[in-house]
């Protein structure tokens, strides 16, 4: 019986822009214990698919991991297979900076939806 080998080591799948990274860093950096940040994917009622991140103390055997400039992002295989072709950025208008997601859910038939409940619920939106 053949055994697919999952890749835990991501390159091209995920792209996190320079900024986002620096910004990403220096969260992480006043956190114990933190290895890294945590993309996810969840469910989303009628506005569809939504998304996140959140810090990490651990990857889990299902994550494959984005290594960039000391920052490790980690995705599960599931997630990822929603998020294949994200761009996370940071952007500043004026005095509001966020973190950015384009193309979130380009490879998901599923997809993401606006305003279906009178607003956006954080997927497909861009």
């Amino acid at each position: 019986m053949s055994q697919v080998q999952f890749n835990s080591q991501l390159t091209s799948q995920i792209n996190v822009s320079d900024e986002a990274v620096k910004q990403l860093i220096a969260l992480t950096e006043n956190e114990d214990g933190v290895n890294g940040v945590r993309i996810f994917v969840s469910g989303g009622g009628c506005g569809g698919m939504s998304y996140g991140m959140t810090f990490v103390d651990q990857p889990t055997p299902f994550d494959a991991t984005l290594d960039k400039n000391g920052l490790k992002v980690h995705v599960d295989a599931v997630a990822l297979s929603f998020l294949e072709g994200v761009e996370i950025d940071y952007q500043t208008e004026g005095a509001n900076a966020s973190f950015v997601f384009k193309n979130v859910f380009a490879n998901s038939t599923s997809g993401g939806s606006c305003g279906g409940c009178g607003g956006a619920s954080g997927g497909g939106c861009g």
